[in-house]
């Protein structure tokens, strides 16, 4: 659903893109899925020089494929420029509650990845969205067996065969040997 980062208290939903127009609008990238859920939200924490505050977001459109934002105070192109380049994070209680067995890529990231033969593989970097199935990539780290970047297809029970929050890790039935 969303870019992970931040802290374990926030998570990014989106980033603040280029100045649309003279009235302070902004594009918005969204890293939800679908992209309008970010809309769901209308106060967002942000670092906006150097310290962290509350914005908020007052009107939406689409335009075509893109997301366009106004945020209450940033009314003409020169102050809504300080927003530029800037994340939007909310704290991660108010996302909403998933089904048992389900996750939010923001929570895979950083897990360690171990094999049905107990080999290390490294830990989750990132997940990348294919079309038919999400890629977990894994990243080798000192504690790996090799020093192989893996892209592990996210296929609940066939390849991922657990996921263990608590213990920070993720079981996969994938061989060492397979090529990515």
């Amino acid at each position: 659903m969303s870019k992970p980062e931040a802290d374990s208290q926030r998570v990014v939903l989106g980033e603040i893109g280029r100045v649309h127009g003279l009235k302070g609008w902004l594009k918005l990238i969204s890293f939800t899925s679908p992209i309008e859920n970010i809309l769901d939200y209308s106060r967002f924490h942000a670092q906006v020089g150097g310290r962290f505050q509350e914005i908020e977001l007052d009107e939406h459109r689409r335009v075509n494929k893109a997301l366009l934002v106004h945020f209450k105070g940033y009314d003409d192109p020169e102050t809504a420029r300080l927003l530029t380049g800037i994340e939007l994070m909310i704290a991660n209680e108010e996302l909403p509650q998933l089904q048992r067995g389900e996750f939010y890529w923001h929570q895979l990231q950083d897990l360690r990845v171990v094999n049905q033969h107990e080999q290390m593989f490294g830990r989750v970097s990132h997940l990348l969205e294919t079309g038919a199935n999400d890629v977990l990539v894994v990243k080798a780290d000192s504690e790996s067996i090799d020093d192989r970047e893996r892209l592990i297809p996210y296929l609940v029970d066939s390849v991922v065969t657990e996921i263990d929050l608590e213990n920070q890790t993720i079981r996969v039935d994938w061989e060492a040997d397979y090529l990515d």
